[in-house]
């Protein structure tokens, strides 16, 4: 089950108004608690009352089903509030479910269930009953602890979504882009040596779609192949000849056609495939910029050194819409899995790396900060003297990140731009064994 913490926000100050004739306050007792364990097809519900009454009903995933079952349970709670936990903050179950009169949801993390039902005699078991039950009971009794899910304004909603979308575009770029690689490896290894570099993908994609098998590439058409060359901006003659000539000389490396054909046939898919996932992200970050640029919030990150495009959108995001959001920056460095563990028993103690978090709001924070020790003097000064210090790559990382996220948390709060140059000047003062690294980077 895929969570995405992320969203776990409560609701911004300027659709209270609007959401609030939707939705009974979040201090009205709850007349139902409802623990839902989904899946894809189906879902177990289990139902508390007010006074401790429990039945379970199973709930199809399907639009009218849905619409009947929160008419049902309405009616049940009287027109009061109706609290539903659940392990997930997004997909097709809560998308039905947000919006809805009366209903207040409680993602939760699959650990916090786990660890709840173990505190059970006999919860070392699972079944998909038994955990709506155990997260109704969960629901019930610590209510007072847990922060309801809602959702932020329409326009960050939207660009937090365009912004994981394109990554998962990414990802599966790079996933077909890893296999053509080693499809090629396996019969057109030459193709590779002259046009494989990352900033040549264009090229190799264009010659691929013509010549995807090594024994047409060599009989082709030498006024074609600098037509295509000449197509990528390689414009260079004496550039054309060295290509051709090494693509004329270069010996194959098997003349089995059995592995040929299929090969290039795979090799040819995989281009196009790569081709249509380039103009994908070409226009996400097209629809992103147009959206960023009209938030409120943009120019409190758009002018941070290193985040670029892609990652200040992203950052805006991390953050939200409302300020109430995070009571300071160590809540969210903690949920961002940014901020280490510590574990203490008597005389031991041991920090360590915190795995359970939102792995793309962890990943937000961990691009940025290596981006930035790039082109923000004070980022670069400090990486350099954790290096220095002994501390590993990726923990440096995680150190400056920490040290943004604070930054950037009161950038946020009082909607003032980040100065690098004067809090420069503030780092001299705080912390003057950096200012060797900043004379000299």
């Amino acid at each position: 089950m895929k969570l995405d913490y992320q969203s776990h926000q409560p609701l911004q100050a300027n659709e209270n108004a609007s959401m609030n004739q939707k939705s009974p306050s979040l201090n009205q007792p709850p007349a139902l608690f409802v623990g839902i364990d989904w899946a894809d097809q189906k879902h177990d519900c289990h139902i508390i009352d007010a006074k401790g009454n429990q039945f379970a009903v199973e709930l199809t995933q399907k639009p009218a089903a849905i619409n009947q079952w929160i008419a049902d349970m309405t009616e049940k709670a009287g027109g009061g509030k109706i609290a539903i936990m659940l392990e997930q903050s997004k997909g097709a179950l809560i998308h039905a479910l947000m919006f809805r009169e009366n209903i207040v949801l409680y993602p939760i993390n699959p650990k916090q269930l786990a660890r709840y039902r173990e505190s059970y005699p006999g919860g070392d078991g699972k079944s998909d009953p038994t955990d709506a039950m155990y997260l109704a009971r969960l629901l019930r009794e610590r209510i007072d602890t847990l922060k309801a899910w809602l959702p932020d304004d329409e326009q960050t909603r939207l660009l937090n979504r365009l912004c994981e979308q394109r990554r998962f575009v990414v990802g599966n770029q790079t996933k077909l882009r890893q296999q053509l690689i080693s499809v090629l490896k396996q019969y057109f290894p030459v193709v590779l040596e002259l046009f494989g570099k990352t900033h040549q993908l264009e090229l190799l994609l264009a010659v691929l779609k013509r010549w995807s098998d090594p024994r047409q590439l060599r009989r082709a058409d030498r006024r074609l192949i600098v037509r295509v060359l000449r197509e990528q901006g390689i414009r260079n003659e004496e550039r054309h000849n060295e290509m051709i000539d090494a693509i004329r000389r270069s010996p194959l490396l098997c003349d089995d056609a059995a592995l040929i054909t299929p090969m290039s046939m795979t090799a040819k898919h995989l281009a196009l495939q790569i081709e249509s996932s380039v103009k994908t992200i070409a226009q996400f970050d097209q629809q992103i910029s147009e959206t960023f640029k009209t938030h409120d919030d943009a120019h409190l990150f758009s002018s941070l050194r290193g985040a670029g495009p892609t990652l200040a959108p992203r950052l805006l995001c991390a953050f939200g819409s409302q300020r109430d959001r995070w009571s300071d920056a160590d809540e969210l460095a903690s949920f961002s899995g940014i901020a280490p563990i510590t574990r203490q028993s008597g005389k031991q103690r041991h920090v360590r790396r915190r795995y359970a978090c939102p792995k793309y709001l962890r990943q937000t924070f961990h691009e940025f900060a290596s981006a930035a020790r790039t082109w923000c003097p004070w980022t670069k000064a400090r990486y350099q003297m954790l290096r220095a210090g002994g501390m590993k790559h990726h923990a440096a990382l995680r150190k400056l990140a920490r040290s943004w996220i604070r930054i950037l948390y009161r950038v946020w709060q009082t909607r003032i731009p980040f100065d690098c140059d004067r809090y420069i000047e503030t780092l001299k003062r705080r912390l003057p064994e950096i200012i060797p690294c900043l004379e000299n980077p």
